[in-house]
């Protein structure tokens, strides 16, 4: 009876414990479940807290990048490329009215001057506009300043080259425009139905140096240095005033293109080059004045 009473007691032990770990485990799978069940929970509330930090870092970034987009048109403005509109008919039909053009100012911080054929724009060297002054405000002026829009009381013309510091140039009235004595055939820019000269010719104009002869593709349409004869400098203009060389047409789309400069330009118009002809017609001489001498000299000599 003991022993029966010993194993009893002992048998009944275990499997009490037993029951007692399989009650407890659905408790804590139960709390397993509960802690998955909350984690997304968790995340998404982390999701939307890195969402809304991103959207205020953006804003907080955003007048940082429009300072930099000001200070870079700024800058391109100022040392590379401006653009112009043009507000007349004087450069037709190599530009017409309303055109945008793009000014190249970065060559000339390297010394780059203007030279014949191109297309410039230039400062109002004095008396050549009479616009009136237009009062801008703040956001006009700053606008024009950083080079977003033109200002409304700029005083800038646009002209082509046809003669620079050095250079000697003439006019005929009906007549052709020459350089340094040599013909300029402008029929490939020149207005149709213009003439290069009107009823009034000028010249001969012996263009100081640091000094540009400036007049417009559409001879009839045009106040360029022919009409400026009275100011100082008489119709010229110094290249201080110059801008910049219009290197292309960037507005409407459908006049895209550059603005090279004329093959008429391309000859040698200089003063040397006048002058070429002459010193080699006196080069080519030279060895038969220099033969037909030491000839004479010969046939002069005493004979025994």
């Amino acid at each position: 009876m003991a022993v029966g009473a010993r194993s009893g007691s002992g048998e009944d032990g275990p499997e009490e414990r037993s029951g007692d770990r399989h009650r407890e485990q659905p408790a804590e799978a139960d709390d397993r479940q509960g802690a998955t069940a909350d984690e997304p929970a968790a995340g998404g509330s982390g999701g939307r807290r890195s969402k809304a930090k991103k959207q205020r870092s953006f804003w907080r970034e955003l007048p940082l990048l429009i300072g930099i987009a000001l200070v870079l048109a700024l800058v391109i403005k100022t040392f590379l490329l401006q653009a112009f509109s043009i507000p007349s008919n004087s450069m037709q039909n190599t530009l017409q009215k309303g055109d945008r053009v793009l000014v190249d100012k970065l060559t000339p911080w390297f010394g780059s001057t203007p030279d014949r054929g191109e297309v410039i724009v230039f400062n109002d060297p004095g008396g050549w506009l009479d616009n009136p002054h237009v009062k801008e405000n703040f956001l006009q002026k700053g606008l024009s300043f950083i080079g977003l829009m033109p200002s409304a009381n700029e005083q800038d013309l646009i002209k082509r080259v046809i003669a620079v510091g050095g250079d000697t140039v003439e006019c005929k009235p009906g007549g052709s425009v020459t350089i340094n004595g040599r013909t300029l055939d402008e029929t490939s820019y020149l207005f149709p139905g213009n003439v290069p000269c009107e009823r009034e010719g000028f010249g001969p104009i012996e263009v100081p140096e640091g000094r540009l002869w400036v007049m417009g593709d559409h001879r009839q349409d045009s106040l360029d240095s022919r009409f400026h004869q009275e100011l100082p400098g008489g119709g010229t203009i110094s290249e201080d005033d110059v801008v910049g060389r219009a290197v292309a047409i960037g507005w409407p789309p459908n006049r895209w293109g550059t603005l090279p400069v004329p093959d008429a330009f391309g000859k040698d118009l200089s003063v040397a080059a006048g002058a070429a002809p002459a010193a080699l017609g006196v080069l080519g001489a030279l060895p038969v004045v220099l033969w037909r001498r030491r000839r004479l000299l010969s046939d002069a000599r005493p004979t025994d």
